[in-house]
């Protein structure tokens, strides 16, 4: 639980920062990268250490984790430019590779699917505090102290979960002499690489029908074949997407690609809309923004209850219908910023994704032996982590096309514009995410 706070206080802790980070460092149209690095390292990373915890077992994996986040957290503590860290911040999205998945693995390994449903409510608790504590203190350190302590306070919450982990977590590891396959690790870092730049980049950086943008996409969506093609023939891939076959599998994966775009679009965005037009300091456009990651894990710990009595598809398509309500509804009031009405809107996307992300994820564990787990969960993970990385970029290249042809990133009107983009963006997305849904099969089939 420990452990899964570190990732959790870090998904808010940040975006209420943004505007301290922006004036101390410079870069406003480099911010997006501050959550595309940490999101596409964690993303490249999670199947790796997925398939490394099926082989040697999830401690081993979690405590070099924690260790590397941590290591993260200071570099960024002490960056002296946005590049410098954007780059630390990558650090930290490679030790949250293997916290991220591994949490959520052990918790499948040590319960059955009766008993998550009521430990799943623990592990929401953590979500609870951290969607209220998170925004608070980044909104506190960057309003009265400064912006670099979002960072600092990493290190004794670190330390703290990784004594805990040595002192109590025993585990009877099946251990395998598999090989993780290293070159598909590097040729899919690269293709997520180009396709992110590619997006960012492009119509800022430089003009979108460019040799650079052109270029970049290119050599993204060629990586990305290749590793497709590879994972046929590797003997042990790093995703192996021979488990997309089944559709107790797949529409969970999707479910959490979407889930990603979602709570990246809308977190990375929404603090800087309503402090530049509604004038709301940190620490109220951070609450805002934490009524949707307190939606998640309320729902959450409801949803046990849920997928027992109801099924894993009827409730995850209740969650994604609320999800899409809610994400319809804050591009309508987008138009006219105000944190109450931006609050109700979140508080709905995270409650609908509350009762769609959790059962479909158990769902998925459920329906394969331990030996696949890891790589099951690992799988749903990248998928999260990867869409939000993704999505970010998309949001981003939206938010500055818009900008850029409306009177510059200062001016409140297109400011306003250029969100409501961006969440009509995110309202798509939860509409993809309601139709994954319904791709659910009706009985999750179980192993022997």
């Amino acid at each position: 639980m420990l452990s899964a706070g570190l990732i959790a206080v870090d998904a808010t802790i940040l975006a209420t920062a943004v505007q301290s980070v922006v004036a101390d460092l410079g870069g406003f149209n480099q911010f997006p990268w501050l959550f595309s690095s940490y999101l596409l390292a964690q993303a490249v990373s999670v199947p790796i250490y997925a398939k490394l915890s099926d082989m040697i077992g999830r401690k081993p994996i979690l405590l070099f984790g924690i260790a590397l986040f941590l290591v993260g957290s200071i570099a960024c503590g002490f960056a002296w430019s946005m590049p410098a860290l954007i780059v630390f911040r990558a650090v930290q999205g490679l030790g949250a590779g293997a916290v991220a998945p591994m949490t959520q693995t052990v918790a499948g390994d040590i319960y059955t699917v009766e008993e998550r449903a009521k430990v799943q409510g623990y592990m929401a608790s953590v979500w609870a505090a951290a969607s209220v504590l998170g925004p608070v203190l980044g909104g506190v350190f960057s309003q009265f102290v400064s912006w670099r302590w979002i960072f600092f306070i990493n290190i004794p919450l670190c330390l703290i979960a990784g004594a805990l982990l040595l002192r109590n977590y025993r585990e009877r590891a099946e251990r395998s002499d598999r090989r993780v396959d290293v070159l598909g690790a590097a040729v899919l870092t690269i293709g997520l690489t180009a396709v992110i730049l590619a997006l960012i980049e492009g119509g800022h950086g430089w003009e979108w029908v460019s040799l650079p943008s052109l270029g970049l996409a290119a050599l993204g969506i060629a990586a990305l074949a290749v590793f497709a093609r590879s994972t046929r023939r590797a003997s042990e891939p790093i995703l192996d997407l021979g488990l997309l076959k089944l559709p107790v599998v797949w529409a969970p994966t999707c479910i959490s690609a979407c889930v990603g775009a979602l709570l990246t679009g809308f977190t990375a965005f929404a603090p800087s809309y309503l402090e530049r037009t509604a004038g709301s300091p940190p620490l109220v456009a951070g609450l805002s923004v934490a009524a949707c990651t307190l939606g998640w894990p309320l729902a959450a710990s409801m949803s046990g209850r849920l997928y027992l009595r109801w099924g894993f598809r009827r409730t995850a398509l209740i969650g994604s219908t609320i999800a899409a309500l809610g994400a319809v509804a804050l591009v309508l009031v987008a138009p006219w910023p105000d944190p109450l009405r931006i609050a109700v809107c979140a508080f709905c996307i995270g409650f609908g994704i509350g009762w769609t992300a959790t059962p479909t994820l158990i769902a998925a564990q459920a329906s394969v032996e331990w030996n696949q787990r890891g790589a099951v969960t690992g799988l749903n993970v990248f998928a999260r982590t990867a869409g939000g990385a993704i999505g970010v970029a998309i949001y981003g290249a939206i938010s500055n096309a818009v900008i850029s042809g409306g009177g510059g990133e200062h001016h409140a009107p297109t400011v306003v514009s250029a969100t409501t983009w961006v969440f009509a963006g995110v309202a798509i997305t939860a509409l993809l995410m309601l139709a994954s849904a319904v791709a659910m099969p009706r009985r999750v089939p179980t192993p022997d």
